[in-house]
């Protein structure tokens, strides 16, 4: 097990990472300051975890909500029924909420903490490989609205993270490569190095070569954890940077329908197109595009545009996106592999022309 902290001084907590920890007690224990427990997992995933957990915390007084599984259910409806859930289960400010499942219920149940009586205290152990490089981490909690990705939400710190690298076993193929979408994001935009491994290592991952995965998960979250720790609640536009390819790719969720494209989907095309306004920006070379696209493609990730959408769905959806500000659009995009910036200094003209470009290939 590899074990380092997200350093946010008073807020600051341990993401644990390896295998077989469902099964490990004392790192639920450890974190659970009194006797009651909220589980919160999903149709899909408490079939085959929910026991492990529930055994894990057997000296506790454990209470259990299933939602349904899918993107679509990421609503303000959906936290009511957590809420209705609590309250009828008699659940107070001493509770500690668990999150097991992946990015969407992590989300959802985190902003069920921040909100429930002002604030309860949660744990996450994130069963996708998304999760547990990204959504996980951070504190970032949050829904979906029918205008917008994640327009409401909170910032809001677990206690700990739990990352089981065996519950990476039952993720399906596309689920895996959604996850390593954003773990070439990292290289992308802050660690070279790690670029460099992934284009020797990217077919370990989408084999799940364990070692490979390992790694990984802990570099990811190193980078996550780092940047966070710049810039917990995004004020100086470092922590912005784990946006890329993130404006573009929710205008895809949002234009397509939620659940239709897995969110790394969407990242991983929004990234490419990032990648293309950068090279028209003069940033970016051509040479180092076709590197990220092989990445891409070597990881069954999308390298085409939605047929269905239009540069003008683009537009349309991209005007909502949190990163908007005074009338603006700022989106991150490449001077390098590596370097990434956030800017509103972009020719919108250039904009206009890439997504003319991908939406017609």
């Amino acid at each position: 097990m590899k074990t380092f902290d997200v350093q946010l001084g008073n807020r600051s907590y341990p993401i644990y990472i390896g295998g077989n920890l469902l099964a490990q007690s004392n790192l639920f224990l450890d974190h659970i300051p009194n006797e009651s427990v909220f589980i919160i997992s999903n149709e899909k995933v408490a079939p085959l975890y929910l026991e492990q957990v529930l055994d894990s915390c057997k000296r506790l007084n454990c209470e259990v909500k299933i939602l349904p599984d899918g993107e679509q259910h990421k609503t303000i409806s959906t936290i009511e029924t957590i809420y209705s859930a609590l309250l009828e289960r008699h659940c107070s400010r001493d509770t500690t909420l668990i999150a097991l499942g992946g990015g969407v219920v992590g989300d959802m149940a985190g902003f069920a903490a921040a909100t429930y009586q002002r604030g309860i205290n949660f744990i996450q152990v994130p069963t996708t490989l998304l999760a547990q490089v990204d959504s996980s981490v951070g504190g970032k909690t949050g829904v979906n609205h029918t205008l917008g990705k994640n327009m409401i939400g909170s910032f809001y710190q677990p206690q700990c993270v739990i990352a089981d690298l065996n519950t990476l076993n039952t993720l399906d193929d596309r689920e895996l490569s959604a996850g390593i979408a954003e773990i070439i994001k990292y290289g992308l935009i802050r660690d070279l190095e790690f670029f460099h491994w992934l284009e020797q290592n990217i077919l370990k991952l989408v084999e799940r070569d364990l070692e490979a995965l390992a790694f990984a998960v802990h570099r990811s979250c190193e980078n996550k954890a780092f940047i966070v720790a710049e810039d917990e609640l995004e004020q100086s536009g470092k922590r912005a940077l784990l946006n890329f390819g993130h404006t573009f790719g929710h205008a895809i969720e949002t234009g397509m329908g939620y659940g239709n494209w897995l969110h790394g989907e969407a990242v991983a095309y929004g990234m490419l197109m990032a990648a293309n306004l950068s090279i028209k920006q003069g940033w970016l070379n051509q040479q180092d595009y076709a590197r990220i696209e092989n990445l891409l493609l070597v990881a069954n990730l999308p390298t085409q545009a939605p047929e269905n959408m239009t540069a003008d769905d683009f537009f349309c959806h991209m005007s909502v996106d949190k990163k908007v500000r005074d009338g603006k659009l700022y989106l991150v995009l490449l001077n390098k592999i590596g370097e990434a910036v956030l800017t509103s200094d972009f020719n919108t003209a250039l904009l206009e022309s890439t997504l003319q470009e991908c939406c017609s290939a």
